[in-house]
C-alpha cells in the first residue's frame, strides 16, 4: 500500500426518494482509498455500504459532497466520462456473479478485455482463477465457485486500478468463499489493484490492511491492521 490517494470522497450524501419517505442511504462520508492498498468495508445490511460502492463505482453519484479519481472529480462527470471511468479503471465483482448466460468462460472474460487497451491474456487469466480446462463452458455448466472465479478473472483482465467485491463470498460454502479471497488478494499483491471489499461477515476483515466500519448510513470506525490474515487462516 503507498501513501498516494488513488480516490477520495468528501462529505458524500446519498439521499433516496421512496414513495412519499426520503431514505438517507449515506450520510456526511468521508474516505482516503490509497493505491495498492486492500480494504474491508463491514457493516450489517442498510448500514450503507453497498450505496458507498456504487457510489465508488461511478454506478451511483452522491447527493451531496464529491469523489475524486486520482485528482479528477467523478461526481461532476458527464455519462461518458462515467463510462469510460467504469470500463477503463473499475472491475466489478458481485454477489451473483452476473455472468452473461449465453458466453462461455472465455467469451465473458474477453468481452472485458476488449474494453480497454493492454489487457491481459484471457487464457492466462483463466489459468491463474484454475478455470483453463473450462474455458469453454457456460455458466450453467460452473459451480457458483466457477461462476466466481470467471468473474474475478473478468473483472482482473482488464488490469483495473479499482477492483471493488460486493459480498464476493455471499453465495458461496466456507472453503469456496475462502478460495475467491485468496483469488482477491492475489490481484491485490501481483497486479498492484486497490482491492476494496464490502462484506457483512466480520472475520474476512482480518485479511485487510484498513477496515471501515459502516452503521446507520455513516462510518462509525476505520481500524488500521498491521498483521493481515491469509484468507486460508480465517474462519467464519
Amino acid at each position: 500500500m503507498s501513501n498516494k490517494v488513488l480516490m477520495k470522497l468528501k462529505g458524500i450524501t446519498r439521499t433516496y426518494l421512496m414513495g412519499e419517505v426520503t431514505v438517507d442511504a449515506l450520510k456526511e462520508t468521508s474516505l482516503d482509498i490509497y493505491e495498492g492498498e486492500l480494504l474491508v468495508i463491514l457493516g450489517p445490511s442498510g448500514s450503507g455500504k453497498s450505496t458507498l460502492l456504487n457510489i465508488m463505482g461511478g454506478m451511483d453519484l452522491p447527493s451531496t459532497g464529491e469523489v475524486f479519481f486520482d485528482g479528477e472529480n467523478l461526481s461532476r462527470a458527464a455519462e461518458g466520462q462515467l463510462t469510460a471511468y467504469r470500463r477503463q479503471e473499475v472491475g466489478f465483482v458481485f454477489q451473483f456473479y452476473n455472468l452473461i448466460p449465453d458466453l462461455t468462460a472465455g467469451e465473458n472474460v474477453e468481452l472485458a478485455a476488449g474494453l480497454v487497451e493492454g489487457p491481459l491474456s484471457v487464457t492466462e487469466m483463466l489459468k491463474e482463477v484454475g478455470l483453463a480446462t473450462r474455458i469453454d463452458h457456460f455458466p450453467s455448466q460452473l459451480s457458483g465457485g466457477e461462476q466466481q472465479r470467471v468473474a474475478i478473472a473478468r473483472a482482473a483482465v482488464k488490469k483495473p486500478r479499482l477492483l471493488l467485491c460486493d459480498e464476493p463470498t455471499g453465495a458461496l460454502d466456507h472453503l469456496t468463499g475462502k478460495l475467491m479471497l485468496s483469488l482477491l488478494q492475489k490481484v491485490n499483491r501481483e497486479q498492484g489493484s486497490t482491492v476494496v471489499i464490502v462484506t457483512h461477515n466480520t472475520p474476512i476483515s482480518a485479511m485487510a490492511q484498513r477496515i471501515v466500519r459502516m452503521s446507520s448510513g455513516r462510518i462509525s470506525e476505520i481500524i488500521e491492521n498491521t498483521s493481515p490474515l491469509s484468507p486460508e487462516r480465517i474462519d467464519w
